[in-house]
Formats: C-alpha cells, structure tokens, sequence
C-alpha cells in the first residue's frame, strides 16, 4: 500500500497521508515519499495548489513509536529529524505555491507541526490538535518551537509545549492557530473550492507573498521593506499582473496563468 497518496486535478494536488491504521504516523518510507511527492508537485507546472491531508480518522499522529522502540527498524532521532521532519517542514515552506493543511483528524506531536507548516491550514469540527512530546519525555520538533508562539503568542505556546494540553479545531481557530473550521459534513467540499479558487489565483504572487511572510519571521523593518520593494518590482513584471489589471480596467473576470 502506498504511504503517500497523489491525486492532481483542476491544478490542485492533493497530497494524502495513508497510513491509517496507524493514524498515518510516519516511518522512514512515509517520510521519503513525502519528500518525492512535494518535490514532484513543486516541479509541476501544472499545480498551482496543494492540499495536504490524511485518510482515515486521524490526520497524523506524528512519529510511528513502532520504528523508534524496534532496534532493527529505529533510525535515531538524529536522522527522524535531520532526514525525515526538517526537510518536510522546510519543503512546506518553501515551495513557492498555496499549500493548505486539511486537517481531517487528530494532529498530535510531529503531525500537528507539520500541520502548522502549512499555508493556510483548516480543520473539521471534530479535529484536535496536542503538542503531545512531553506526555513521553520528548520536546516539540518540526518546527513547532518556531510556529507555535509565532501564532498563538509565547505564554500559550509554552503551556501548551509543557502540559499537552488537547486543543479542539474551535479553540484552535479562537486563539489563531488555524485560519477556519469546516463543518464536518462539507469539509472535503469546502476543501476543495478553497483549494481551487487558489489554483486559479496568481500563482507567481502568492508565492512571493509566502517568501515576503517567511522573511517577516526574521527580517528588520529595514530589510523587509526591502523585500517588499524587490519582490513588488517582480511581480509588476508577470503575465497575471498585466491580466489582473486589464480585467479589471475592462470590467471583467481575470483570467490568470500562473505566468
């Protein structure tokens, strides 16, 4: 059985963890296909969005404990997250398209993080969310000491990292962890037409809006401004700015390239 599950339509792919019987928590197979699949869909000219979930109850469970506690199969933490979580999360970053995060089920340890990477991440009401590393020991990885109190602000964050608190999709929204909650009986639905109405949008701007965000992580005002400047000269250049602002001179529905 496939680990990771591709399906590319409407210029969307949809990117599907499939482990489900064990909640799609990762191995080291998972984990590289991850890395191939994102590459793939970066490389494509024809996504212009990209959907990740998970089948099955949960959306991930993070790291599969099966590996790490078998000595013939365990890895070391070394390489799970040099080799296996960083590049996820720095993939999710960086690739220059609308990554959204929909998130179908419980998103725990390394699969909530991998959840926070995401671009816009939305989750069903029924979905909860836990920085479960200290209930065995552990500390928060893939990211989630750098998102979490980006998002949420440090004292939350810290709480949250220590207690392993579970967090609901609606208190997540609440507190501006996540952008939406979907009702469950439509998620997949409104999945979709988030996912497509992004796919039709300026593809080459939204990726300059994403690399402008990630930099505002770390940048001075200074040095944003002047991203902003760059990255604006840039986009004046492409095919959809000249079609966005001639649709809307001529009164019209533009129609963008991803160009």
């Amino acid at each position: 059985m496939n680990s990771i599950l591709l399906e590319i339509k409407n210029g969307v792919a949809i990117i599907t963890l499939n482990r489900p019987e064990v909640f799609n928590s990762f191995n080291r197979e998972m984990a590289f296909r991850l890395h191939d699949v994102l590459d793939a869909c970066e490389s494509n000219d024809e996504v212009r969005a990209i959907v990740l979930t998970g089948n099955g109850k949960a959306f991930c469970a993070g790291q599969d404990l099966k590996e790490v506690t078998t000595p013939e199969l365990n890895p070391g933490f070394k390489k799970i997250l040099e080799e296996h979580y960083n590049p996820i999360v720095t993939r999710l970053r960086s690739i220059k398209k609308p990554i959204i995060g929909a998130i179908n089920g419980v998103a725990a340890g390394a699969g909530a993080n991998i959840a926070l990477a995401c671009d816009i991440v939305v989750a069903h009401e029924k979905v909860s969310f836990i920085q479960a590393f200290s209930l065995i020991g552990l500390v928060p990885d893939s990211g989630g000491t750098f998102f979490l109190p980006r998002l949420i602000g440090f004292q939350k964050a810290l709480a949250l990292a220590m207690l392993g608190d579970k967090i609901s999709a609606e208190e997540a929204e609440k507190m501006g962890m996540i952008y939406k909650v979907l009702p469950l009986e439509s998620f997949e639905e409104e999945v979709n037409q988030l996912a497509v109405k992004l796919a039709n949008m300026p593809t080459k701007a939204l990726g300059m809006i994403k690399e402008l965000f990630n930099k505002s992580m770390t940048n001075d005002l200074e040095a944003q401004l002047a991203l902003e400047s760059k990255l604006q000269i840039e986009a004046a250049q492409t095919d959809d700015y000249l079609e966005g602002v001639t649709a809307f001179v001529e009164k019209r529905k533009p129609e963008f390239k991803g160009r």
